[in-house]
C-alpha cells in the first residue's frame, strides 16, 4: 500500500505579520543602543517586552518605533531581505 502525503504549501514569514514584527526585534536588540532606545521610547520594560512577544500591542510598538526613525526602518528592511513597505503593512495587519 502506498502511502499518501498531502503538501501544503507553508506561509512564508514574509507575509506573516508577527513573524516580521519578531525579525525586526531581532534586528533592534542586536545593538545595544538601539535596543535601550526601543525601551525608552515605548515605554516597555525589558520583562514586558519577554512577555509580550505574541502580544500585537507589543509587536506594534516594535514596528512603531522602525517606523518613527526612517533609518532604521530602511536598516532592518534590508537586513531582513524585504521592502520597507512590508513591515509597514505587517503593522496594519496586527
Amino acid at each position: 500500500m502506498r502511502e499518501l502525503t498531502i503538501l501544503r504549501e507553508s506561509q512564508s514569514p514574509g507575509h506573516d505579520a508577527a513573524a516580521l514584527a519578531l525579525g525586526a526585534l531581532g534586528w533592534i536588540l542586536a545593538d545595544r543602543a538601539r535596543a535601550d532606545r526601543l525601551l525608552a521610547l515605548t515605554g516597555l520594560t525589558p520583562d514586558a517586552l519577554r512577555s509580550g512577544l505574541g502580544d500585537p500591542g507589543v509587536l506594534g510598538a516594535v514596528l512603531d518605533f522602525l517606523a518613527s526613525h526612517e533609518p532604521d526602518l530602511l536598516a532592518a528592511a534590508e537586513e531582513l531581505g524585504i521592502e520597507p513597505a512590508a513591515l509597514m503593512a505587517a503593522r496594519e495587519r496586527l
